[in-house]
């Protein structure tokens, strides 16, 4: 690990994750936030999307990648890779996103002095507090939440030891906005309407596909895109209902992209009926770049209205509401030109990297 003049200890940030979605970024982004003054190493698994996309990046920010190839989430593997890098490496401090591997690395640190963050991003449904779940997150220091909702989650999902605290850390924006010319005037073009995140069933695109049925038989011209990478095994799935929409060719599925800021200076509407979210980082940095943005009325959604920004809810998964709701949001743009400035500047002023940094830097010894 490089070495700086910091008054913190060495940092692993752990995500064993094989996807590629908003938490192993995330997991990318924290590493990128702290290096500035902490020895940050970033563990991932073996030929995941974090240890191959990212290797140039993690260079230009002096964080050393480590990798673990394992089989299965509780695995020797992890227990003897991870314990060894953190021995070698001196860490004190562990920032983990996931839950999965959880088990195996609580054995990893056995003996160790490990003050561990657990950064929790997505809204759990069933309790953890058997007698094994407990041991497992009897040494927790610190349970940290992207938002109120999901403190309140973590608080009724997971056991706490009694020296375990929670913390709510808003996540920063990805990117600062970086804006051209939004396109306004949709009088003589399509409406342009995005949907960024993996595709699974979980965050609603198909939802989203079939709302776009209002707009075919209103003959509303629009475009609708998906970015992000199908999950593995649902491709077939989301394309066999793609085929069955006479507007098929309106929907453009375009993959991956590490930089949104294109696609979001030349959309209309982010519609993003998910089924559930922590806080999608997708919803803030559309609100950031003033896109009207739709979303369904769950989790963590009403929390960002009461925090002051301007966007469309539809009634929780009912796709009659969404397709009003949409026909609300295509009026609202005809009537206001502009980009939400509103939703501009408190994206800006809350979601700060500053602001995020201090407040990890906070919790680590």
């Amino acid at each position: 690990m490089k070495k700086i003049n910091t008054k913190y200890s060495n940092t692993a940030v752990i995500c064993l994750s094989p996807f590629h979605g908003g938490m192993e970024m995330d997991a990318v982004r924290i590493a990128k936030l702290i290096s500035p003054n902490v020895n940050v190493c970033l563990i991932a698994k073996e030929n995941s999307p974090i240890s191959t996309n990212y290797i140039q990046e993690l260079k230009v920010n002096d964080i050393e990648l480590k990798t673990i190839n394992f089989r299965s989430v509780f695995s020797l593997s992890i227990i003897l890779g991870v314990r060894k890098i953190i021995k070698e490496r001196n860490i004190k401090n562990v920032i983990y996103l996931g839950a999965s591997e959880l088990h195996a690395l609580v054995i990893a640190f056995l003996g160790l002095d490990i003050n561990l963050l657990i950064r929790h991003g997505t809204t759990k449904t069933r309790p953890k507090k058997d007698f094994l779940h407990r041991l497992t997150y009897n040494n927790v220091g610190y349970h940290i939440a992207i938002c109120k909702h999901l403190a309140n989650n973590v608080k009724y999902i997971f056991p706490f030891g009694k020296n375990t605290e929670l913390k709510v850390i808003y996540s920063s924006l990805r990117h600062q906005p970086t804006f051209t010319s939004k396109p306004v005037e949709i009088k003589n073009r399509p409406i342009q309407l995005i949907h960024v995140s993996r595709i699974i069933d979980a965050k609603g695109q198909v939802d989203a596909i079939d709302a776009c049925e209002v707009l075919f038989q209103k003959n509303i011209p629009f475009e609708l895109t998906f970015l992000g990478d199908f999950e593995p095994g649902y491709e077939a799935t989301f394309v066999t209902h793609l085929e069955t929409k006479p507007y098929k060719d309106q929907i453009h599925i375009l993959g991956f992209k590490s930089d949104l800021s294109e696609y979001y200076n030349n959309s209309d509407i982010l519609l993003f009926p998910s089924k559930g979210e922590g806080l999608s980082n997708t919803f803030i940095e559309a609100l950031s770049y003033g896109l009207v943005c739709i979303s369904y009325d769950n989790t963590s959604f009403p929390e960002l209205q009461e925090l002051g920004f301007k966007f469309f809810m539809a009634e929780n998964l009912n796709v009659d509401s969404l397709k009003d709701t949409l026909l609300e949001a295509i009026e609202y743009i005809k009537s206001n030109k502009i980009p939400i400035n509103d939703n501009i500047k408190l994206a800006k002023s809350l979601f700060t990297a500053q602001r995020e940094f201090d407040e990890y830097l906070n919790l680590l010894k």
